[in-house]
């Protein structure tokens, strides 16, 4: 999915709710009842309505990536189609006090509808408050904010199943060691509601393979010291079979270090699409597969549920996207659905056929 922001790790601690607190719902929990993407719909009559508008929308993210352009794109494009002006769209460089001058600054253009990731959901708080007061409508993805209730201060969340996307990675691991193997864990060791989620999913899908042993366990905060864990990992444990990383860039240092290593045979699975990794894949490196979000679609969706809350249409608390195993056979297919543009020529290279 996302690039996460580790050197911010304090500040994302904050992004879900505190454990054991007070009149917070259990979004965990909420997740079974989530709504999918293609269930929010607009027909006919309700487009008609919306292009009479004239509304305007802005889009304050986190960060630049190419998953976040995606996400971008899907929104933008779903905007025009309803004759929406976006105002704005900006950038807070993974830093949450830029962030909230945005969010900020985005009041003060006063526009119909909010799309936003927030990296902090506490500092964030009170210039989104302002901004759902002043009647904006705003959508989340993924992340919520502490306190915020959902119908009144945003009209929903969308986000990747993070649930399907840990369980159809144990999967993987599964399918690779053929039902009997050693496992070594590298999991996202801050209160982050979405990678904590996947990481819980994995684990909890992996007690449903029993011939399956996790050797070693290791939490991480900032990415860059996962090469460091993997090669501790692999001097303790030299018959680990396959490496789960929490996501993609955090699990480049991991690749990174296998290959430094000599440790050739030993397979990475992991989360998101990032070129570094899919090219190893492409070249029967160490990384075995990843589980990939749509950003397009996450996109497309949060503008729907945007749309439709101006049209005093509800939605579910959480609308899941679909996500897809990328493996070497299907990277081109799975770039193309999630990015909806074409895989990176180095990819293609690399993939030869």
């Amino acid at each position: 999915m996302l690039k996460l922001f580790l050197p911010l790790a304090c500040g994302l601690m904050l992004l879900g709710p505190p454990a054991g607190a007070k009149d917070e719902p259990d979004f965990v929990a909420a997740l079974a009842n989530a709504a999918k993407a293609d269930e929010i719909v607009i027909d006919a009559e309700q487009a008609h309505r919306l292009k009479n508008k004239q509304l305007t929308a802005a889009m304050a993210w986190h960060g630049a990536s190419p998953w976040i352009s995606a996400v971008n794109r899907g929104a933008t494009d779903t905007f025009e189609r309803y004759g929406v002006k976006v105002l704005v769209t900006t950038d807070a460089q993974y830093d949450p006090a830029k962030q909230v001058a945005d969010i900020e600054n985005i009041q003060a253009l006063n526009p119909d509808m909010l799309l936003s990731l927030v990296i902090d959901g506490i500092s964030a708080k009170v210039g989104l408050q302002k901004t759902v007061d002043s009647g904006t409508k705003l959508v989340l993805l993924s992340n919520p904010i502490p306190g915020f209730v959902h119908g009144r201060d945003y009209a929903g969340i969308v986000s990747d199943d993070m649930q399907g996307m840990g369980q159809k990675a144990a999967e993987a691991v599964n399918r690779h060691v053929q039902g009997k193997g050693k496992v070594g864990v590298i999991f996202h060791d801050v209160n982050y509601f979405v990678t904590n989620t996947r990481d819980q999913a994995f684990l909890k899908a992996l007690e449903g393979y029993p011939g399956i042993e996790i050797t070693a366990k290791k939490g991480f905060v900032k990415e860059q010291d996962t090469s460091a864990i993997a090669s501790a990992m692999m001097l303790r444990n030299p018959d680990i079979d396959v490496i789960y990383v929490a996501w993609d860039s955090a699990a480049e240092g991991v690749v990174e270090a296998l290959r430094g290593d000599g440790f050739s045979k030993v397979k990475v699975v992991s989360h998101d699409l990032g070129v570094n990794n899919l090219l190893d894949m492409a070249q029967r490196g160490n990384m075995l597969a990843s589980v990939a979000d749509r950003p397009y679609e996450i996109g497309a969706t949060m503008a729907r549920v945007a749309l439709l809350a101006e049209l005093g249409e509800s939605a579910p608390l959480f609308t899941l996207v679909p996500f897809d195993l990328v493996t070497r056979d299907n990277i081109r297919d799975v770039w193309q659905q999630a990015y909806q543009a074409d895989v990176p020529r180095i990819i293609n290279l690399a993939l030869g056929d």
